[in-house]
Formats: structure tokens, C-alpha cells, sequence
């Protein structure tokens, strides 16, 4: 057996266990640390029953980060608007807990459990309403929380293909754009119209899907143009090992330990999902956020498939040109 194909087997070998360690890393340890951190809840009523209120939440140290409002309406539009996920308002009738499960089921479950069972302890009843609730169709948001997978693997599968076809430059673009868009005219088709898992408007949502997929297949496609087939398995890890683990598409960002939640609304599927449920749920409250991260790596990722096809040719004609002088010199 010659030398090299000796170190193929040993770095196969080796390679193996450490891709198992990583991605066991980066879906179990999110999973394993679950927890809020700073997770916004308002607070509204008078400030003398609301004391109460705060002293018993900082009891969890580092859960929740409190936003003050002063009656009930102005706690259930923070909640409608997306700055906080649930708010906790006290009336004379007695405390009332408003929770948002459309803003993830596993959020609302946390909140009425922490509230009501601690007011239940000192013999207290928490009235729990549902400001936005899931869809009668998908109450625990399964169907909404699967759909982070599927529109990152099309997304690496269409940059992949991009880049094995050789399409380059403006075809690789149109490519990328034509099949981003279809993807989220049939993501849209399924998880509205047939699982009825969202309930904005159907264009929006398509589009929203589409600009998905196209961040992730314009950011493969386009670091593979830079620095050859290598990217398509770079930036593929990158979306599949960080990306989809660190969206908190499950639960939310602040439920999972730091960095991770700040590192994956900042990659397309985790800003993907919150931009989803925001055009979806909420009417595109606290839409301008995820919006812009997916439009940049769209943006970044096509530019890159452009910025690789103008280098290659450059690179090319610079050859061609070195070919001719040396034929030129010998006759």
C-alpha cells in the first residue's frame, strides 16, 4: 500500500469521530442547556402590586429581563409587537398572565408554569389568555419547527448544484434566484395551504421562504466560486452544524446558553424562522431585523458567485494572453 493512500485511510479515520463530536456538540449541547436568559416579561399594573410581582420573578436569577407598562393594553401590544413573549399584569380582579404560543409553544408552557405555579404556592390563581395562539392546525408549532431543515438542505442542495453544473456568473445567479423562488412558492403551498401551519399572507410567506433559501444557497454557491468545491462543504457545515442547532426555531433565542442564541439569529436559519413567525403571527412585527440578515447574506452570497465567475475569466484571459507571447516568442 503506497503513502498516500495510507494517509487517506488514517485522515478518513480520523475525521469521522471528530464530525460525530462536533455535531453531537452542537445539537445536544443547545438541547442539554435549555434555559431562559434574559427572556423579555412584562410587567403592568400599579407599581405598589407590581413589586410583589418583580421580587418573586428575580427569584430566578437571570431569567427574565423586565419591561414595565402601565395597564393591561399597553402589556398586550408589547406582546402583540413582539418586544416581550408574554407579560404578567396584575388586576383587581387578580393576576393575569398573557403569553404569545404563536411566538413558541415551549415559551408560553415555560412562562405559565413559572408564573402560575409560584402564585399557586402562596394561593394565588393566574387567569393564563393566549394574546397570539399557534394555529388550531399545529397547536404545539411541530409543523413550524420542522421547517428550518428542509429549507436549509434545499438551500445547500441548489448552491451545490450550482457549483458541480460549472454555472457561473450571471446564469449561476439566475439559477439561484429561480430556484429559491420556486422553493418558497412549495413551502409556502405546503405548510399554509395543505398543513395550514401558517396564517399570514401566502405571498409574503413564499417570499420570506424563498429569501431562506436563497441566503443559504447563495452563500455555498458563492463561497465555492471563491475558493473552489471546498466552500460547498464549508459553508453546508456551517449552516447545518451552527445555523439550524443555534436558531432556537424550538423555543427562542434567549433560551439557549450563550452565544448560541446570538450566533444563530445571526445565520439564515435562525433568522429565517424569527422573520417566519413574525409575517406569519404577528403582522411583521420586529420583521426588519431577520429581514436584513437574510437579504445580506443573500446579497453577499450572490455577489460572491459574481466576484468568482469575474476572477476565473480575469484568470483565464491573463493565461491565454501569457500563451500567446510564449508561442509569439518562439516563431
Amino acid at each position: 500500500m503506497s503513502a498516500t493512500p495510507t494517509r487517506r485511510l488514517i485522515a478518513v479515520v480520523a475525521l469521522v469521530p471528530v464530525l460525530a463530536a462536533l455535531a453531537l456538540w452542537a445539537f445536544a449541547w443547545p438541547a442539554a442547556r435549555t434555559a431562559p436568559r434574559d427572556l423579555p416579561l412584562g410587567v403592568a399594573g400599579p407599581p405598589a402590586a407590581t413589586a410583589r410581582v418583580e421580587k418573586q420573578l428575580e427569584q430566578r436569577e437571570g431569567a427574565f429581563e423586565i419591561h414595565h407598562y402601565a395597564d393591561g393594553a399597553a402589556a398586550r401590544d408589547a406582546v402583540e409587537d413582539r418586544t416581550v413573549y408574554g407579560a404578567v399584569v396584575v388586576t383587581p380582579q387578580g393576576p393575569e398572565l398573557l403569553t404569545a404560543s404563536a411566538a413558541g409553544p415551549a415559551i408560553a408552557q415555560f412562562l405559565q408554569q413559572a408564573v402560575t405555579q409560584q402564585a399557586a404556592a402562596e394561593g394565588i390563581q393566574v387567569r393564563t389568555v393566549d394574546v397570539v395562539a399557534t394555529p388550531a392546525s399545529d397547536p404545539r408549532g411541530a409543523a413550524f419547527n420542522a421547517a428550518a431543515l428542509p429549507l436549509a438542505l434545499a438551500g445547500i442542495a441548489a448552491g451545490a448544484v450550482v457549483t458541480v453544473l460549472g454555472l457561473r456568473g450571471v446564469r449561476a445567479v439566475t439559477a439561484l434566484l429561480g430556484a429559491s423562488a420556486l422553493v418558497g412558492v412549495v413551502a409556502a403551498g405546503i405548510a399554509h395551504s395543505w398543513l395550514g401551519a401558517l396564517t399570514g399572507d401566502w405571498w409574503t410567506e413564499a417570499a420570506v421562504l424563498g429569501l431562506s433559501a436563497l441566503a443559504v444557497s447563495g452563500a455555498v454557491a458563492g463561497l465555492a466560486a471563491l475558493v473552489g468545491t471546498a466552500g460547498v462543504g464549508i459553508a453546508g457545515a456551517v449552516v447545518m452544524l451552527l445555523g439550524n442547532p443555534f436558531s432556537g426555531a424550538a423555543s427562542a433565542p434567549q433560551m439557549l446558553p450563550e452565544p448560541a442564541g446570538a450566533i444563530g439569529q445571526r445565520l439564515p436559519p435562525g433568522a429565517g424562522t424569527t422573520l417566519l413567525r413574525s409575517v406569519s403571527y404577528f403582522d411583521g412585527a420586529a420583521a426588519t431585523g431577520p429581514a436584513l440578515t437574510l437579504t445580506w447574506w443573500a446579497a453577499l452570497g450572490l455577489g460572491a458567485v459574481l466576484l468568482g465567475s469575474a476572477l476565473r475569466a480575469r484568470k483565464a484571459r491573463s493565461e491565454a494572453a501569457a500563451d500567446g507571447r510564449e508561442l509569439a516568442a518562439v516563431g
